[in-house]
């Protein structure tokens, strides 16, 4: 993560990498909201609507529904020793990708450019997309957040509520008082709980497996010291987190890996930085390959997970 920081940004974005490194900014930076390793909501200030991951695993687009884990994002902090200031990535609790600028337009009826949730791996993300500035408002009680590569983040829809997706626009990083209120977002931390949340049912009415779209699952199973158990791939027909989580034993079983109750199975989601977070929603509509790292229920491993509790 440091070598993104001592990338040598382009003319257009060397302006967002002066803010970054600038001592002024460091009197303003909220990072008493961010905590390293939480989970946290983004509410736009002007329209009362959520950030959410959107299912097809792709779009970020406003929703007016709080309790859902597809709000739910958790936070990385990460401060290099050249900078003033530490920077955000924001990793979505749902889906397992980063929230990203990208330098593709935004769609009709949107300002600026389109966001979106990206692997950290995706062989088309430049990795400084994902990187985010969070500096206070004039108010001292909301954020904007500044993205490397230039422009805020920002709700879309006053006017058009249909046109409900995030997008970044650019703005004068030297005019920071003026910045249109659609750019406000209030932090709420979310807190955990102490139990991982029930999977959902799988639905009654689904498709045969042999006309069901399918994906690769690509797992890794770690023991305390980071030594590789067991990895493997296969395929697996349909969207439910609960029927993964079986078709993950079976796996194991009948490959002579190990005999483990599907219940005491823990599907994992890994971060930039090496954290897991489970998986706990049905996986998202695009069949892009998931990768998972498998966790045993009462292992070193499984006690420190968090669990954000959503309904909170």
């Amino acid at each position: 993560l440091r070598s993104l920081l001592l990338f040598s940004p382009s003319p257009e974005r060397q302006e967002t990498k002066n803010l970054l490194f600038s001592a002024a900014v460091e009197r303003t930076r909220p990072m008493e909201q961010f905590h390293h390793g939480h989970h946290v909501r983004l509410r736009s200030s002007e329209l009362g609507t959520y950030l959410h991951a959107d299912e097809d695993g792709h779009g970020v687009s406003l929703h007016h529904r709080r309790a859902s884990m597809k709000a739910a994002w958790a936070v990385h902090v990460y401060q290099p020793p050249e900078a003033f200031v530490p920077y955000l990535l924001l990793h979505s609790a749902a889906y397992g990708r980063y929230l990203a600028a990208t330098d593709e337009p935004a769609p009709q009826g949107h300002h600026g450019r389109r966001v979106e949730q990206r692997n950290y791996d995706h062989p088309e993300v430049d990795a400084q997309g994902m990187i985010w500035l969070a500096v206070l408002t004039a108010s001292g009680d909301k954020v904007f957040l500044r993205n490397f590569n230039g422009g805020c983040l920002r709700a879309n829809g006053r006017y058009r509520p249909w046109n409900n997706g995030a997008s970044v626009d650019d703005v004068d990083v030297n005019d920071i008082g003026n910045l249109s209120t659609m750019m406000h977002w209030v932090v709420e931390d979310i807190p955990a709980r102490e139990i991982m949340p029930l999977l959902p049912r799988p639905a009654w009415l689904t498709l045969p497996a042999v006309i069901s779209p399918s994906r690769v699952i690509v797992y890794v199973w770690l023991d305390a010291d980071g030594t590789v158990l067991s990895e493997g791939s296969f395929s697996f027909s349909g969207r439910s987190v609960f029927r993964l989580r079986s078709e993950l034993a079976r796996w194991l079983a009948d490959n002579g890996i190990a005999i483990v109750d599907a219940p005491d199975l823990v599907m994992c989601l890994p971060t930039r930085d090496g954290r897991i977070f489970p998986l706990v929603v049905d996986l998202p509509r695009s069949l892009q390959p998931l990768h998972i790292i498998v966790v045993i229920v009462g292992t070193p491993a499984h006690e420190v997970l968090r669990y954000a509790d959503v309904d909170a």
